[in-house]
C-alpha cells in the first residue's frame, strides 16, 4: 500500500545502522541507505518525535548454522555495535539492546513508545528480512500503524529484500520513499 499518512505520533525506528552491520556485503550502497535514515532521523527530532536507536549486541541463544557461537566461528570487532556516525546520535534518542532479529523482544520499546503515546512507527535499517522485518511485524503485532521507508533499508541478499518489500511490508503496513515520509511529517506538522 502506498503512503497515506502519518499519525502525530509516530516513532522512527532504526535497526542495526552499527559498524558490524554495515562492513558486510549489502545490495544498496549501506551509504546511501545510512543517508536515507539519517534524514529521517534529523526530520524527526526537529518535530519533536521520537527517534529509537536499535543496535545488536549479541544473539539469541540456540543452533543455527550462521552463529558466531560456533567454536572457531569468527569474532566480530569490538567496535562492531557502534552506531554509523551519519545517524548523529542525540541525547533524545532512546537507544534499544537487543539480541533478537527484532527490537521488541526483551528490550521494553514497547513500553517506551505506549508511554510516548506512539500511534504508529516508520522502520528503516538493516537487514530488511531479518531485523526491519521482525521489527516491523512486531510492532504490528503490538498494534502499531507501520510504515517502511524502502530506499532506507538494504539486505545482504537481492531476492531477500525483494521479498520482503513486495509480499511482507504490504501485509503489515505501507511502503514508500524517505522523501514521501518526509512529505508526510511536513503535512503533519502543518496541521499540529
Amino acid at each position: 500500500m502506498a503512503l497515506s499518512t502519518l499519525d502525530p505520533n509516530t516513532a522512527l525506528i532504526v535497526v542495526d545502522l552499527q559498524k558490524g552491520v554495515a562492513a558486510l556485503p549489502a545490495v544498496h550502497p549501506i551509504a546511501e541507505v545510512a543517508a536515507n535514515a539519517a534524514r529521517l532521523a534529523d526530520a524527526f527530532r526537529e518535530r519533536g518525535l521520537p527517534v529509537v536507536l536499535v543496535r545488536a549486541t549479541g544473539i539469541a541463544p540456540g543452533r543455527t548454522e550462521r552463529s558466531f557461537s560456533r567454536p572457531g566461528a569468527p569474532r566480530p570487532p569490538a567496535d562492531s555495535a557502534d552506531l554509523l556516525p551519519e545517524l548523529n546520535q542525540q541525547e533524545s534518542d532512546h537507544e534499544i539492546l537487543k539480541q533478537t532479529w527484532g527490537a521488541f523482544v526483551c528490550t521494553g520499546l514497547d513500553d517506551h513508545l505506549q508511554d510516548l503515546g506512539a500511534t504508529q512507527v516508520v522502520v528503516v535499517g538493516v537487514a530488511t528480512s531479518f531485523g526491519v522485518e521482525s521489527t516491523a511485524r512486531q510492532a504490528y503485532e503490538h498494534g502499531y500503524h507501520v510504515t517502511l521507508a524502502t530506499d532506507a533499508m538494504t539486505d545482504f541478499s537481492a531476492e531477500a529484500h525483494e521479498n520482503s518489500v513486495v509480499r511482507i511490508f504490504p501485509a503489515l503496513g505501507e511502503t514508500g520513499t524517505t522523501d514521501e515520509v518526509l512529505h508526510l511529517l511536513e503535512k503533519v506538522a502543518a496541521t499540529a
